[in-house]
């Protein structure tokens, strides 16, 4: 490293202290969900593989978590895995489950974190259904954040799961379709989505400049904060973090008001 990167990283640590120092932790996002988009790109702009790209990709999330711990922020929402990404070449997506699976027990064996997952399972090979199963066990008495980890998510498939369990939940209570129709209505169609209880998505940040939800968390993020960054998200860093944290504490949410 030469001395003028030396600088430009002590002027950087520099500043994310200043701004963290004045993070009003009151106005924190208590859900955030992650788009983290770019892992690809930036491999392809250091001359290294897609996979490489993934590895890096999934190193960053421990370190990212640990911000929101240090920030007070209580829910976690990451986009491992879309339904989309099944279609990527075998020999990208086969390495790619196998890195993400990795990241699954890493969480669960770190000892700070909850982890619950979101998405389809069926559409998962046996042994990320197995990982995904042991995490949850392993977490489930840890009151740290809660990470949902969605993988082999899309938020259309999760809507139409919400009602395909809505209706098998009728059919199970001998409910006839006239009186479900009568009692359809956002409260229940919520709690039959992938996250149930918890509360939506406060700030949604995704990586890479790309400035679209992609089908991310449809119903949830009806009232979210949107925070896009250029920042690819190997490279993603705190001062980036907090920016999107400040940027969020200044809006004022109305929710339609």
């Amino acid at each position: 490293m030469n001395l003028r990167d030396k600088l430009r990283g002590l002027l950087v640590r520099l500043y994310a202290r200043r701004v963290e120092g004045h993070l009003d932790h009151a106005q924190v996002p208590k859900h955030i969900g992650v788009i983290m988009d770019g892992n690809r790109r930036w491999a392809k702009a250091s001359g290294s593989s897609a996979v490489h790209g993934h590895r890096a990709g999934a190193e960053k999330i421990e370190e990212f978590l640990g911000w929101c711990t240090e920030t007070d922020v209580e829910v976690v929402t990451l986009w491992l895995l879309s339904t989309d990404n099944f279609e990527r070449p075998q020999d990208e997506l086969v390495p790619l489950l196998g890195i993400i699976e990795d990241v699954v027990r890493t969480l669960a064996a770190d000892g700070r974190w909850r982890v619950h997952h979101v998405g389809t399972p069926d559409l998962l090979p046996s042994q990320m259904q197995t990982a995904l199963k042991e995490a949850e066990e392993a977490t489930a008495h840890i009151d740290g954040i809660l990470v949902n980890v969605a993988i082999g998510y899309g938020g259309r498939q999760e809507i139409a799961d919400a009602v395909r369990s809505m209706l098998h939940d009728a059919q199970d209570k001998g409910v006839s379709m006239e009186d479900l129709a009568e009692s359809v209505d956002v409260e229940m169609i919520g709690r039959h989505l992938y996250t149930g209880a918890q509360p939506d998505p406060d700030l949604v940040i995704r990586t890479s400049g790309e400035q679209r939800l992609s089908g991310f968390m449809l119903w949830q993020t009806a009232h979210s904060e949107y925070y896009f960054c250029e920042v690819f998200w190997p490279a993603f860093r705190k001062v980036d973090f907090l920016r999107a944290l400040r940027d969020y504490a200044a809006r004022h949410r109305r929710y339609g008001g």
